[in-house]
């Protein structure tokens, strides 16, 4: 089991990065945009860069949601390897067979 530092440390990233979602998305938006203005461009980039780090989308890591384990963690079950695993043979994932011949 990971700790549990680390693990609220993931949720309020994961809180940060929803705070400022529309913030990050509107000046994305000016930066990108090829009519704007190289001023307006350029300030937009400003306040892009005061945003907090942990605001980045990028800096979340999936987790386990039992273990909170970071790595080998498959994005369609939400779950470490190893937990999918004892529950795929306990049979308590839909959709998941054994693959044998």
């Amino acid at each position: 089991m990971a700790k549990l530092a680390l693990i609220n440390r993931e949720a309020k990233r994961v809180a940060v990065v929803a705070k400022f979602a529309a913030k990050r998305a509107a000046l994305l938006v000016v930066i990108n945009d090829q009519n704007a203005s190289e001023e307006e461009q350029f300030q937009a980039r400003l306040k892009l860069q005061q945003l907090p780090r942990n605001a980045s989308p990028v800096r979340l890591h999936n987790r386990c949601t039992l273990t909170g384990r970071s790595r080998g963690v498959f994005r369609k079950f939400g779950l470490g390897r190893s937990k999918l695993r004892e529950l795929a043979f306990k049979g308590e994932v839909p959709g998941l067979v054994k693959a044998s011949w």
